[in-house]
């Protein structure tokens, strides 16, 4: 095992931050933490990178203790924080050859490693790095992470405040990252990008839900669930949620997801219900659930 968690607690006062959270991660796993802003990401991702000290439970790091093997912990990953915390008024150039040295390395020596995420901003590399766009902070700051050659990478949701499109590109580097051997793990508050990690864990409160691959966590979802859209989407969910036999409702783009209590659900009876609430050009169909779906199942 690459990463082993074993019931991790950390509370900051009053606030249970993480409650008795277990896991592991493989060795070249694409591992993805999943939950909203508060759920507790940040806190495993600064206890697994020696940051924090746990109130209680054990972990391990490329086979390193986090209490009694922090120096080797610190030597063997790279940790991207979800803030950009690199020294902005260094050049792209300045911050990667200052990270080379801290690790004893130089970008030549690991160049390999990071060619594919620095090509896109070496044309930038004389301009200092608090005048970077979002997309080319987040690749400069990959790329330091990764210059002295980590066993694992820790990235606290990097892609938060991304544009779309950059957003995709850093996957397909982290997909590219992992062919490398690289243990990845990842927090994200976006279900979208769950389902390109090998596994996920959902976390809400400080509790895992469930630990799986996301094509797994999805087949648990418990009911038959459908798209529903008409005329007036306000009125729509109004409507839907006093229904009597509503068991769950929640806007998802333009359609409403709706699951009923009763197993001999029929869309007709919901649609003559519809009609008397003045809606019209009303769709009931049914569709496949989510990770986001699950999600929501999961934290009622």
């Amino acid at each position: 095992m690459s990463i082993t968690v074993s019931h991790i607690t950390k509370s900051y006062g009053a606030v249970n931050a993480l409650k008795d959270i277990s896991f592991s991660v493989d060795e070249g796993e694409l591992f993805g933490i999943i939950g909203p802003d508060g759920a507790g990401k940040t806190t495993l991702f600064r206890v697994l990178t020696t940051l924090l000290i746990a109130d209680k439970g054990k972990a391990t790091v490329a086979n390193f203790d986090v209490l009694n093997d922090y120096k080797s912990i610190r030597n063997n990953v790279g940790y991207m924080p979800g803030k950009f915390s690199l020294y902005q008024d260094l050049t792209v150039e300045e911050n990667l050859e200052f990270f080379a040295t801290i690790f004893g390395t130089t970008i030549e020596e690991n160049y390999e490693l990071i060619e594919d995420v620095y090509t896109q901003i070496k044309p930038f590399k004389k301009r200092r790095a608090g005048k970077l766009s979002g997309g080319m902070k987040q690749k400069l700051a990959l790329c330091c992470a990764l210059i002295h050659k980590p066993k694992v990478l820790f990235l606290d949701e990097p892609t938060t405040g991304v544009d779309p499109v950059s957003r995709k590109e850093f996957w397909e580097m982290l997909k590219r990252l992992q062919q490398k051997g690289i243990t990845i793990l990842v927090s994200t508050p976006y279900m979208d990008e769950a389902a390109l990690c090998d596994r996920i864990a959902l976390i809400q409160d400080g509790k895992l839900l469930e630990v799986d691959s996301p094509q797994n966590i999805v087949k648990h979802f418990p009911k038959e669930l459908y798209n529903v859209s008409a005329s007036k989407m306000y009125e729509l969910i109004e409507s839907l949620k006093n229904y009597e036999h509503q068991y769950s409702v929640y806007p998802f783009g333009e359609f409403v997801h709706y699951t009923d209590k009763r197993s001999d659900f029929n869309p007709k009876e919901l649609q003559n219900y519809l009609e008397t609430k003045n809606l019209s050009n009303i769709i009931i169909e049914i569709t496949n659930p989510t990770i986001e779906d699950t999600f929501m199942e999961l934290a009622k």
